[in-house]
């Protein structure tokens, strides 16, 4: 299942900690997976565990923690728009209403053609740019206004081409 490629990253990880605590690597192997594969499959789970050495059940305890860590295949372009009370108070949820209603999918759907996944999320850590979405776990956009949301979808419908 991994690649020589991707348990050379793991590898690279891993050497980062002494040789008894290889587990700590497991949440960046957990980021190269979804990198790659743009989810983390039980399967992937089970690989993960199996090249550093810890129980796949360990390693499904990560996956299932961290809300970063997609456990189903996503859209080539996920938004996780912020509902946490700060962007609520400043139109997060109608936010995400807008988008869900653009695109024509529900909070957690993706678009038909597998290109944006749109997801509610807790505090994203910039209350003062609300309402405030993140784009594919990397780059965070602020001030989402209706006008700035069709400005992204308009973006990264340009960028899938």
């Amino acid at each position: 299942m991994l690649s020589e490629q991707t348990k050379a990253r793991f590898d690279r990880e891993i050497a980062k900690y002494p040789a008894d605590q290889r587990q700590s690597a497991v949440m960046a192997c957990l980021s190269i997976i979804q990198q790659e594969q743009g989810w983390v499959s039980p399967e992937a789970e089970q690989a993960i565990a199996d090249h550093i050495g810890m129980p796949a059940i360990a390693v499904h305890e990560v996956t299932t923690f961290y809300n970063m860590y997609n456990q189903k295949a996503m859209g080539k372009y996920k938004l996780n728009i912020c509902t946490n009370l700060p962007c609520q108070l400043r139109d997060g949820q109608k936010a995400l209403r807008y988008l869900c209603e653009k695109l024509g999918i529900e909070d957690g759907g993706t678009t038909p053609d597998g290109l944006i996944t749109v997801q509610h999320c807790e505090c994203l850590g910039a209350c003062a740019d609300a309402p405030v979405a993140l784009v594919n776990d990397r780059q965070m956009v602020s001030f989402m206004s209706n006008d700035k949301l069709d400005e992204l979808v308009s973006m990264l419908k340009a960028q899938a081409k």
